[in-house]
């Protein structure tokens, strides 16, 4: 037999039909988890608190320039016609949200303890089916709300460092109550409609509706925390691109709270807006009302010197080349005093970088280089016209600006006077209370599902991975190990261990060739030992020792079972369990475990008294392990141990020893070198390739010929192997 351990070769392809084997083997864990997932999505999906959204709408109107000329400006300028991304801010500002959140003492909760996951849900349903009634405690357990508790806190005012912090109210017997901190601690006691004082908190329960020794939770947070969890909580966005609506929306679990905080919201947004427009306009009112006088003035003014001009020409008329020139320079003139005032203006509200304060400074500067131009034309007329062309100017631009001013004056009086905004409401805050927004219970429970459906392949699949045992004698072939049988898992032997059968201590042994000789696990021991029968024909003597790579294999399993079937074939069959530390064949056997093996070699009991009879099984006896010495590896080095084989031989057929792992300890090795034929136990599922090519070539280095193996416990694949060719054979009853 070559010394060359060869592994498995290795494959990267993915074998789908391998993958669809694994899942189908793990189908009912697969169910298992799925189904689990399922219940859960759906239970929550039936429990959780149902999520409300209220939506409102606002318009925002472009706001009318206060003086003349602003909206070409803002033309200039390449304003949008939507406010909107502006008042999207506004309507979410600290100010606005603030005053709401004082209107409906947003900063104070005050909520009834529920069951912890579906004590939520018991109380919505039953106040959904009885309203205004209070629910029985559940299993008398009266600290939580089972429907229909209420309280309502007119006042609460806290120590600093108790706000933020949750508290905790307890009912009591008519209309009392008790306050404790977060350490449960008491802070007051009071009664309904009084207010209460201790501690350094101060409280008003305005109504209480609860069984005696319910819990409320009680919590006042910071002003500026409450609001800053509303602004992040409400939703606001232009409908359409420069269209001007502000759609708003606020999910809750109470549909009445949650429109009540857009209304005001909403109103508080509108008186705000009416404000700021009123006293912007009552600005730009002093601001009219103190150009009026110099306007008049100048007026006054330009219309004296036109006359007096005309007085002492006699009357002269302007030419119709007079007349042109004198119209272009009018509007010329007086679209440079508009902007004038508009500088005016302006600076009270810009510094000179500004955009608009730019802008308006090159619309000056356009002008006057528009009034050069006339002005070089004008000095070209005669000296009379020059000069009634710029008295009757100064005239009619004078007139045209007092004129607008007064008309400002009057729509600025009435803008401040009506308080009329730019902001207006279209809808109303409203709460569709038939369709929640949350949980969506359909798609709750298939993506729950779903999940479960996919988390449990990935298990699978993972576990499959992780765990590299090996699933087909082919590997253990390729290692240079035929394998003399493979046993398939039984069912009975599986149901005895779980039901603790095969560790018995009546005295009597729980041999599955025994007990189930129509097993499939028992067929397969008979093909053992058919194999092992020409095995063993250039054997050197009639020792045979079983190992295995690591425990749990199934060594003791395999030898017990496997004498049991020789002995039952008419030969005399001796089982010793060669594993001192840790062997399990007394329990098999139905013995003690004392005196046995190691007893013999230290010479302390005769052979006589350490050979026991199996009273089920003819012809087949064991010696149990006997005490747990300090070192049995040295007892079997020990030259009585060599002795004791030499004198077994020739009194059995077959002498099988089943030792401890090779890879745990060197007693297989030792024993080894004295046994004629040697096999090694491999479980499926539980071996890797190269555990058993380490066992292999530990044998071989300590001179060991390891025969064969034999493949253990082998369980059903939808893909792959199960025990080639041994199936269920027997008589009908």
């Amino acid at each position: 037999m070559s010394n060359t351990s060869n592994a498995a070769p290795d494959n990267d392809e993915i074998d789908l039909g391998a993958m669809l084997g694994t899942l189908l083997d793990n189908k009912w864990l697969i169910l298992a988890i799925t189904g689990l997932f399922m219940l859960c999505s759906v239970a929550y999906a039936l429990l959780a608190t149902p999520i409300y959204e209220a939506d409102a709408l606002v318009q925002v109107e472009q706001k009318v320039p206060d003086l003349p000329g602003l909206s070409a400006l803002s033309q200039t300028l390449g304003a949008s016609n939507s406010e909107a991304t502006t008042e999207i801010a506004l309507i979410t500002s600290r100010t606005v949200i603030g005053h709401a959140v004082d209107d409906l003492k947003l900063d104070v909760v005050a909520q009834p303890q529920h069951f912890p996951l579906f004590g939520n849900g018991v109380a919505r349903r039953y106040r959904n089916a009885h309203p205004g009634e209070l629910a029985s405690p559940w299993f008398g357990m009266n600290g939580y709300d089972w429907g229909g508790a209420q309280l309502e806190l007119q006042q609460i005012d806290l120590r600093s460092d108790l706000l933020g912090k949750p508290l905790t109210l307890v009912a009591g017997d008519k209309d009392a109550y008790s306050l404790l901190d977060d350490q449960g601690q008491p802070l007051l006691q009071g009664t309904v409609g009084k207010l209460a004082n201790g501690h350094g908190v101060s409280m008003l329960v305005s109504n209480l509706r609860a069984n005696s020794g319910t819990r409320f939770d009680v919590q006042r947070n910071r002003a500026l925390t409450t609001i800053n969890a509303l602004q992040q909580a409400i939703k606001a966005s232009e409908q359409g691109k420069d269209s001007g609506i502000i759609g708003l929306s606020y999910d809750n679990a109470s549909p009445t709270m949650a429109a009540d905080l857009l209304n005001q919201v909403c109103l508080w947004y509108v008186r705000q807006n009416v404000e700021w427009n009123a006293a912007e306009a009552a600005k730009s009112l002093e601001f009219v009302q103190e150009q009026l006088p110099k306007v008049r003035a100048e007026t006054d003014r330009a219309q004296a010197a036109l006359n007096a001009f005309q007085i002492k020409a006699h009357s002269v008329d302007i030419t119709m080349q007079t007349k042109s020139l004198l119209d272009q320079s009018v509007t010329i003139e007086g679209s440079i005093q508009q902007l004038q005032m508009q500088k005016a203006d302006i600076d009270r509200r810009f510094t000179s970088d500004h955009p608009a304060y730019k802008a308006l400074m090159q619309q000056i500067s356009d002008m006057q280089a528009q009034k050069a131009a006339v002005d070089k034309q004008v000095g070209d007329l005669p000296d009379t016209q020059q000069q009634l062309l710029k008295l009757t100017r100064d005239v009619e631009v004078s007139n045209q600006t007092y004129t607008g001013l007064v008309s400002q004056e009057q729509q600025l009086d009435i803008a401040r006077a009506g308080k009329v905004g730019n902001v207006h409401i279209v809808d109303k805050a409203a709460v569709d209370v038939t369709h929640p927004v949350k949980p969506k219970r359909a798609i709750v429970s298939i993506g729950g599902t779903l999940l479960g459906l996919f988390l449990s392949v990935c298990i699978v699949l993972v576990r499959q991975m992780l765990n590299r045992g090996v699933e087909d004698p082919a590997v253990i072939e390729q290692l240079g190990l035929p394998v003399y049988a493979s046993i398939p898992i039984s069912n009975a032997e599986r149901t005895a261990m779980s039901d603790g059968r095969h560790r018995r201590g009546d005295g009597k042994a729980s041999l599955l060739a025994v007990n189930e000789p129509t097993d499939l696990a028992t067929e397969a021991i008979r093909s053992l030992r058919t194999s092992l029968h020409f095995a063993r024909l250039e054997a050197k003597n009639n020792v045979l020792m079983i190992s295995g790579a690591s425990p749990e294999a199934g060594k003791t399993f395999v030898s017990s079972n496997l004498a049991a079937m020789i002995a039952q074939a008419g030969q005399r069959v001796l089982l010793i369990d060669g594993d001192m530390r840790k062997g399990t064949l007394h329990k098999v056997m139905g013995g003690p475990h004392e005196g046995g093996l190691s007893e013999l070699i230290a010479g302390s009991i005769e052979l006589t008294a350490a050979i026991r009879p199996v009273s089920s099984v003819p012809n087949l006896h064991y010696i149990a392990g006997g005490k747990v010495p300090p070192n049995p590896s040295e007892l079997l080095m020990n030259a009585r141990f060599t002795h004791l084989l030499e004198q077994l031989m020739p009194m059995y057929d077959l002498v099988i020893i089943d030792t401890p792992p090779i890879l745990a300890v060197t007693d297989a090795a030792i024993i080894g070198h004295l046994a004629g034929t040697s096999l090694l136990v491999v479980r499926f599922g539980l071996n890797q390739a190269r555990e058993i090519a380490l066992a292999k070539q530990r044998f071989v280095q300590n001179g060991v010929d390891i025969k064969g193996a034999i493949f253990n416990a082998v369980e059903k694949r939808s893909s792959g192997y199960y025990s080639y060719g041994y199936y269920e054979y027997k008589a009908a009853r």
